[in-house]
Parts: structure tokens; sequence; C-alpha cells
């Protein structure tokens, strides 16, 4: 798992990573053109938009989680549980300011922060159309908002294939006035039940600085 992992967060960069312009089919659809030749239905945007439902509950970090890894470029943190998770700056993609492994095991988690307020929707969009550079197959297969730590953040899974392993990501999304934080992990499809819960273990540990 470990050797596909540059490819596997080089596209969750915020930029737009493909030229495109809108246009008209005969039919009256609204369409947006890459320059490779892709085009898609503007509405599926849309759509994804319609479907985000919000979870009522109220999420809040482990109590095993007491170290706290600081941004660097914004008023962020994130508990960590530093007895199952190890953490290094990130070397492999620019970027990203962290990486982080579950010790002995196949998940992995990045964190990518930008000194750029983004609108939730539009960093989701971001996100799964330069995923899809990497992994055409790329797809949302669920998607809430949450409140975690007080915070209201995009909790988005997304699944694809690359290089014949079926991979699956589940992240949180969160932008206020001092940027945005892309809060990742990423595994092989089939262990992602199992890892699941130490997954929100992670995740949950998000919390806004002073």
């Amino acid at each position: 798992m470990r050797e596909i992992s540059l490819l596997i967060i080089c596209f969750f960069t915020i930029g737009i990573t493909k030229a495109q312009q809108k246009a008209v089919t005969e039919t009256g659809d609204q369409v947006i053109l890459y320059d490779d030749g892709v085009w898609k239905y503007q509405d599926e945007n849309q759509q994804l938009e319609r479907k985000i439902r919000i979870n009522p509950k109220k999420f809040e970090r482990d109590e095993n989680s007491t170290f706290l890894l600081k941004s660097k470029n914004l008023n962020i943190g994130y508990y960590l549980n530093p007895k199952q998770w190890s953490f290094n700056k990130s070397i492999e993609n620019p970027d990203a300011e962290y990486e982080l492994a579950l010790k002995g095991e196949d998940l992995y988690g990045l964190i990518i922060t930008e000194r750029v307020e983004i609108p939730l929707e539009t960093l989701r969009s971001i996100a799964l159309e330069n995923g899809k550079t990497i992994v055409p197959d790329l797809k949302i297969v669920n998607q809430e908002y949450r409140t975690v730590n007080g915070l209201k953040v995009l909790q988005i899974r997304m699944d694809g294939n690359m290089q014949g392993i079926k991979i699956t990501y589940y992240g949180y999304y969160y932008s206020n006035d001092k940027g945005t934080v892309q809060f990742i992990t990423y595994t092989s499809q089939n262990l992602l039940d199992s890892y699941l819960p130490e997954i929100e273990k992670l995740l949950n540990g998000i919390v806004e600085l002073n």
C-alpha cells in the first residue's frame, strides 16, 4: 500500500489541475469541457450538493487523543493518540503539512492546509475533480455535514480503482477566514470497515485554536 502513496496524495492539492470551459449541447444541456477532450454534465456537482445531509450528532475528540499536532499555516490543531499514530512533516507532497500512519497497519493520513478560505462545496468539487486526474473512476460514496468540536466540517468518502487496487479516501474538510484544511485518511476498500473506528477517532481530533 505504501508504495503508491505518492500517487494517492498528489491529487489532493487544492488548485484546479485541468483547464475547463462551459458549453451547451444541441439539446440544451450545460456541460464542462476539458483540454483533454473529456466532458461532463455541469449538473453533476449540483446534484451532489443537494444530497449533502446534516448529521445531527455532535462529534468530539476521543479521550485517548492527547497529543496536539498544530498547523503552522492556520489556527487549527489535531488531537491524536501518539501510541497508535506516527506523523512526520510531509516530504512527498509539498502542498501537505503532515503525513500520518497507523502504526503497523495499512491506514494512512494526510493533512493539507492552505491560507485561502474556500466554501466547503467548492472544496469538495475541486478535490473530486483533481482526484479523477489520477483515479478516473473516483466517485463520492457518501458525504454529510458534521459538527466536530464545535466546527462545521464536511465528511466525504471517495472510492476508486488505481493500478488495480481499490482505494478509499475518508476525510474531513474545513474552512474558516484563516484558511482551509483537508484532513484525509486512505486505505484499501476491503479494510475500511475494520479501520473506521480508528479513522473516526483520528478525524474527530480536529480543533480550532485561539
